[in-house]
């Protein structure tokens, strides 16, 4: 199973606004964030796999995750993070790139369908993922 390593800052954000924010070291320029925890995790399952998505429609490279160790010694913003910011460090599954769809009827126990739905908005597309994942 492959995962990237994701960073998740809390933000004491000004007028009470708070959340996490979250940064990918394997993916130069790509952020996301929530305003919960729950939520930031969300969007970066939900960003990681559009993300991938969009590069390999575009014929984009999509690099490989890197372990922590990698990361602490070949990512250029590593001394800045380690140094300045108080965060937590969680793999995030890479989704494979979403096909052409075909509605179907199932039965799912009521208790992975509350898993489902405090990871994502789409039922459908996480199945999906999650299914095509479990072959990587």
């Amino acid at each position: 199973m492959k995962a990237y390593i994701a960073f998740f800052e809390y933000v004491n954000g000004k007028n009470g606004k708070n959340g996490y924010s979250v940064v990918f070291p394997d993916f130069p320029g790509f952020v996301t964030a929530g305003n919960n925890y729950e939520e930031a995790y969300r969007m970066a399952h939900e960003g990681l796999a559009s993300h991938i998505n969009f590069l390999g429609k575009n014929d984009i490279p999509i690099p490989e995750p890197r372990t922590m160790e990698q990361i602490e010694n070949t990512w250029e913003e590593w001394e800045e993070w380690k140094t300045d910011n108080d965060f937590i460090v969680v793999p995030i599954n890479k989704l494979p790139v979403v096909t052409k769809a075909k509605r179907i009827n199932i039965f799912i126990n009521e208790g992975l369908l509350a898993k489902i739905d405090m990871v994502a908005k789409n039922r459908s597309e996480y199945i999906s993922q999650a299914i095509e994942h479990s072959f990587d």
